[in-house]
């Protein structure tokens, strides 16, 4: 039986603990679960530094959305890392982009610091898109896995049907 795809949205990539912890620790654990669909990996940094140095950077820009949206239409779910004092524009989008095509959305926030509007655990608007989507928000890495262990199973049942 197939794993369901799970587009992991993220600003992990940008920096090297981030890289670090979402190569050796999150992907890993996903993999058990899903087959994660890696947005850091539809890019390479060769495209990017040709891209640069050929003043290109706002059509790589733009190819590097066109990459993303359509990695995340042949998905059936997405996880969100939340953590951070704001959460990350990027990810905000692709989330509300993924609600709209009718993913479940699941949010991962470990970050202890108040963020968003008051009965919210992070932006209201981003929380409610998750909700909507049929997904929650974990607090850590392990209610993080269970609850994908659940919504995978569920995203299996659908696409039998």
């Amino acid at each position: 039986m197939d794993k369901p795809r799970c587009y992991i949205a993220s600003p992990l990539g940008f920096s090297e603990a981030g890289r670090h912890y979402y190569r050796e620790v999150l992907l890993p654990a996903l993999r058990e679960i899903v087959e994660p669909v890696d947005p850091w990996a539809l890019v390479t940094d060769e495209e990017i530094i040709a891209a640069a140095e050929a003043g290109n950077q706002r059509q790589m820009a733009a190819e590097i959305g066109r990459r993303n949206k359509e990695a995340l239409t042949n998905c059936r779910l997405l996880l969100a890392i939340l953590d951070g004092q704001e959460l990350d524009s990027g990810t905000a989008a692709e989330i509300g982009y993924a609600s709209a095509l009718g993913l479940t959305c699941l949010g991962l926030r470990t970050d202890h610091r108040e963020t968003g509007e008051a009965g919210a655990r992070v932006n209201l608007q981003v929380e409610a898109f998750i909700v909507m989507s049929g997904g929650e928000i974990a607090g850590g890495l392990d209610e993080c896995l269970a609850l994908l262990r659940s919504k995978a199973a569920t995203a299996q049942d659908d696409a039998q049907a």
